[in-house]
């Protein structure tokens, strides 16, 4: 069984438990995830089934949507609502001060990841080294902030909520954190749920008690998409009978030999439609990129 299985993780869960469960319900040994998403957040979350795990780190698509809430008037150890929170004392802001401030944080940015992070400093992550209270200097790194759009705001307690569309990397309790810094109040995230993922929304996502439901009657096994979806943003070449043999037995095929101009990334596709693989062009031939 290879493909693509959308679960809308649910919260105090692991994405790791999420790929465990998975694992079970298929009878499938490998599965892994497109995006960790932290156990207190919920949301889109594909998971990689069989051979789709080769496609990994080959995935086109890194962006992600949120949605979320945060309160402002308050900080915390770990920039959300989980850890130590301390109040500010600082007046809650006004409406159109934070439609300005939201301004501020579109476009490209320099984010200093939080120590609750999966980064490693030394072979270790970030997170164990908070956990023993400890701090350690990181350093500020590229993001991309796609729109930043403003919800729902309560003024009288203080809450926000708001969607963003990000690069791969961007953490949003930074962003919050950072939002209520610039607004000289402090916030703190109370809420995070992921609506896209590797190019997969909410709408494409199964919860968990449906799978485990579906599992039952024998059908999940109909819900994994195939593979190729991933990559569907990529160019396509089909290939001759004899072509596709000697691609699929990792192969290189002469690009004059082929019935479409090719450049770059490509995917190879047999000439009754099966998804081979994908191919990179290098020099006058078409390479086996990763096989599928």
């Amino acid at each position: 069984m290879d493909g693509i299985l959308c679960i809308d993780k649910p919260q105090n869960i692991t994405s790791f438990s999420c790929c465990a469960i998975l694992r079970r319900l298929l009878g499938e040994k490998k599965v892994g995830h497109a995006g960790t998403l932290d156990p207190m957040a919920t949301g889109t979350l594909p998971l990689l089934v069989g051979k789709a795990t080769r496609a990994l780190e080959l995935l086109p698509c890194h962006d992600k949507r949120y949605q979320t809430t945060l309160r402002f008037g308050a900080v915390s150890d770990t920039q959300d609502i989980w850890g130590r929170v301390e109040t500010t004392g600082a007046p809650l802001p006004q409406r159109e001060a934070i439609e300005e401030a939201l301004g501020h944080f579109r476009g490209e940015l320099l984010q200093i990841p939080p120590m609750m992070s999966a980064l490693k400093r030394d072979g270790v992550r970030l997170y164990q080294l908070a956990r023993q209270g400890l701090e350690v200097e990181r350093e500020a790194r590229p993001v991309t902030i796609y729109s930043l759009q403003l919800l729902d705001y309560d003024p009288c307690a203080g809450e926000l909520t708001m969607d963003c569309a990000c690069s791969k990397g961007t953490y949003i309790r930074t962003l919050c954190a950072d939002l209520g810094e610039y607004l000289g109040c402090g916030a703190v995230m109370t809420a995070l749920k992921r609506t896209e993922a590797a190019g997969y929304s909410l709408d494409d996502c199964l919860t968990l008690e449906e799978a485990r439901r579906l599992a039952e009657a024998g059908e999940l096994a109909g819900h994994v998409k195939p593979t190729e979806e991933l990559f569907l943003s990529l160019g396509e070449v089909k290939v001759s009978a004899a072509q596709a043999v000697r691609f699929s037995n990792g192969g290189a095929l002469a690009l004059n030999r082929l019935n479409v101009r090719v450049a770059g990334t490509v995917r190879v596709k047999a000439p009754d439609g099966r998804f081979l693989g994908l191919g990179q062009t290098v020099g006058e031939e078409l390479r086996v990129l990763r096989l599928f």
